[in-house]
């Protein structure tokens, strides 16, 4: 073969690689032409230099937000009315999820350099508790009923239940594949778990333990993000493989409604006073939809910041929280959007 029908055939099928590439993971191109309804309301420079930051969580009556940084292994507590930090809280390897539990003051952590999960004071950011968990453990969700902390550990394929006031392991959950993330459905009384070795929507019994349905979710690549509607009983999944959004209806098991968000979407956030979710992706573009009736629409979408992947919502204020690495001037951030009018 000459070099020149080398060098063409060798073009032919790069071309052609990176056409599967877009067509499974979809581009970067915002998913709706209506520019992201929100303006910005503040901002908080973050302590721990421009390494990735994680998961968000807010005590919406005290106004703290805990926000895991991850490439600093700390929780960073913020004060989002005063706009100010509070406090580091350090030593957590590799934090990845975070969880404020208002009723118990205290706040979870997911430890995943050391596969563990760490029970924090609220009011002074001490170490109460640490519980083993399985490999890689992420996102995290409260069980108010028996007083139970669940673990995902991702590559681990499995749920990790760990006693909230003492933190002794209660049990662990196989999912037969890695798991994404977990939330606890207080209507249904029952755990609902993002199965992505599987892919579809693992259904657990929080007083058994065990798996008892599974939904489908057709159309979606990778499920990973999990966000609930407790009142119209709506699981809402994001797909990090092909940038969509799945609506599923608990009544039915049905998936009801697809919509395309940004590419790579990782954590969702629910505000159910204003029917409103939020998507946030690792290509730092936010998606906003309103839900009408029973259905999802797209109200608007727009890259906010690089390394925008993670929100949080108060569902007082319906303001949203963004961590990111690093703002305008190159310095980590939270960022502080509202509602446009």
């Amino acid at each position: 073969m000459t070099r020149t029908r080398w060098l063409l055939l060798s073009a032919v099928l790069l071309a052609a690689v990176l056409a599967i590439v877009l067509v499974t993971r979809g581009s970067d191109r915002p998913p709706s032409a209506a520019p992201l309804p929100l303006r910005a309301a503040g901002q908080v420079t973050l302590p721990g230099g421009n390494s990735r930051l994680d998961y968000a969580s807010l005590d919406a009556e005290r106004g703290l937000l805990f926000v895991a940084h991850l490439g600093a292994s700390e929780v960073t507590e913020v004060d989002v009315r005063a706009h100010r930090v509070v406090r580091t809280i350090r030593d957590l390897a590799q934090v990845h999820g975070v969880l404020a539990v208002p009723a118990l003051h205290r706040v979870f952590a997911t430890a995943t350099g050391a596969n563990r999960m760490v029970a924090l004071d609220e009011d002074t950011g001490a170490v109460l508790t640490q519980a083993a968990t399985g490999e890689y453990p992420d996102g995290l969700a409260f069980d108010p009923r028996r007083g139970a902390v669940w673990t995902t550990n991702e590559s681990g394929g499995s749920e990790t239940v760990v006693d909230a006031a003492s933190g002794a392991v209660r049990g662990t959950i196989p999912l037969g594949g890695e798991a994404g993330n977990v939330v606890y459905d207080p209507a249904g009384d029952r755990m609902l778990v993002a199965a992505q070795g599987t892919g579809d929507l693992a259904v657990i019994d929080p007083a058994t333990f065990a798996v008892t349905r599974r939904l489908p979710l057709p159309g979606c690549d990778h499920d990973h993000g999990l966000a609930l509607d407790t009142t119209s009983q709506l699981a809402f999944v994001a797909c990090d493989g092909n940038a969509t959004l799945l609506t599923v209806d608990l009544n039915t098991g049905q998936v009801t409604g697809t919509n395309p968000v940004g590419q790579d979407p990782d954590v969702l956030a629910y505000d159910p006073g204003a029917h409103r979710l939020y998507v946030a992706a690792e290509s730092g573009t936010v998606t906003v939809l309103d839900l009408h009736g029973r259905a999802l629409g797209v109200t608007g979408a727009g890259h906010l910041a690089d390394g925008a992947h993670v929100v949080a919502v108060d569902p007082g204020s319906h303001h949203s929280f963004y961590p990111v690495p690093a703002d305008t001037d190159g310095r980590p951030a939270l960022l502080e959007e509202q509602p446009a009018p």
